[in-house]
């Protein structure tokens, strides 16, 4: 009998979500009589019931804030139990969108220009507006620094910045980073190989959290992404060596906008989704390893320190 123990919810805006891959993974594991699963979520009685359950492995479906960003990692290695996912250092880079920036930038992987700004200065628009549009030029994108699934993104232009900014003021810092129109991919990286990648057309202005999340936005998912084997190596290739540097360990899902023949790496998240609407189960799916499969691939790789 091999003893689960599902980290899911949490603190983050992405509790829903988190809590909805939970679900879907959940099924699947259940249909394997050895397996005994148990869906915990992380609060103040946390230690003690994962002390009680004792488990072969924790299987980490956090998402956002202290969830892959390094925090409950450090706990779990604390306790000296085996994790799915990335580790510590791994996921505090990945999720920190200035930091891995950084990474990306030095070893030469196109990301987009950016700065990061801090709520702490008074606000004069005038200077605002004038320094944006020397530095990285309108429309520029808004977003918290450690959140994710586009949670409080938002494209502005001169007009609307401002009101925009001040909708994220509880962050304290944010990026802002400049808007790259074009094409949506993004690549899907398993057990420090190229897994497969995928192209969106929302219907909205860019792929959010209700295009990520709402069937009723009915976003075209595209499979196989239809670009060159040339262009389609340079985007894998890049996917993998953001997964490596960042030394990710089981999934990842770079994300990415193509436009005037480059690849724009925005992120890499190290525990994308896994719900019915999710973009790694579809890609694997795609290149034959069913739902379950998958999960136990990611279940395999667990270990006790990353």
């Amino acid at each position: 009998m091999k003893r689960i123990f599902i980290l899911a919810g949490g603190y983050s805006k992405e509790r829903k979500i988190s809590l909805e891959t939970a679900k879907s993974v959940n099924s699947e594991l259940i249909k394997d009589k050895n397996n005994y699963i148990k869906i915990f979520e992380p609060d103040g009685n946390f230690i003690t019931k994962l002390r009680k359950f004792k488990p072969d492995v924790v299987l980490n479906l956090l998402h956002g804030r202290y969830g892959e960003d390094g925090y409950i990692q450090a706990i779990l290695e604390a306790e000296n139990v085996k994790y799915t996912h990335s580790g510590v250092l791994s996921s505090s880079l990945a999720i920190d969108k200035e930091i891995s920036k950084k990474i990306f930038t030095k070893n030469k992987i196109l990301t987009p220009k950016y700065i990061k700004f801090s709520f702490k200065k008074k606000i004069n628009k005038k200077d605002l507006l004038r320094y944006l549009n020397n530095k990285i030029g309108f429309p520029i994108v808004i977003k918290p620094i450690n959140e994710g699934s586009s949670v409080n993104v938002f494209i502005c232009n001169r007009k609307n910045l401002i009101k925009n900014l001040y909708k994220l003021k509880e962050h304290g810092e944010i990026l802002i980073e400049k808007y790259i129109p074009g094409r949506e991919i993004q690549v899907a990286i398993l057990e420090n190989k190229v897994l497969g990648a995928i192209e969106l057309k929302p219907k909205r202005k860019f792929y959010d959290y209700e295009a990520k999340y709402n069937p009723k936005a009915k976003t075209e998912h595209i499979i196989p992404v239809k670009i060159s084997k040339k262009k389609y190596k340079k985007v894998t290739s890049a996917a993998l060596k953001a997964h490596k540097l960042l030394k990710c360990r089981g999934v990842t899902r770079s994300d990415f906008r193509f436009n005037n023949g480059k690849f724009y790496l925005l992120e890499t998240n190290t525990q994308p989704g896994m719900t019915s609407l999710s973009l790694v189960p579809e890609i694997a799916n795609f290149n034959n390893i069913p739902f379950k499969n998958l999960i136990e691939k990611i279940l395999q790789d667990a270990s006790i320190n990353k």
